[in-house]
């Protein structure tokens, strides 16, 4: 492989990667959606951050802890319990990372 080629095969990469992606955005911004369409929609955004998290959550580092063992899984309670109080993005934020180092702290 000469680097003429790399090249080549990295910014057809980029052009196929902006197309699939930019074209459904410029058909669906000139569309009016029915309304369940666009309360479908409004799920995606939460579903594939549930999904990253779900995983992070559950295997850290690839292996599955036991759940008195996973501090991971451990920090996730409270902090969804703190979201769900008080609505704050950044106070759940806060509160995970202080739950997470100490329950870090406590498993040792």
């Amino acid at each position: 492989m000469n680097t003429t080629y790399v090249w080549a095969v990295v910014i057809g990469m980029g052009v196929v990667n902006f197309v699939v992606r930019f074209v459904p955005i410029a058909v669906v911004t000139r569309v009016q959606l029915p309304k369940p369409v666009k309360r479908w929609l409004s799920f995606v955004p939460v579903s594939v951050m549930a999904a990253l998290v779900a995983g992070e959550v559950l295997r850290p580092g690839g292996a599955f802890p036991l759940p008195w063992q996973n501090p991971y899984l451990l920090a996730a309670v409270p902090t969804g319990l703190v979201f769900y109080k008080t609505r704050s993005f950044l106070g759940a934020t806060v509160a995970g990372v202080a739950f997470f180092l100490a329950f870090r702290v406590l498993l040792g």
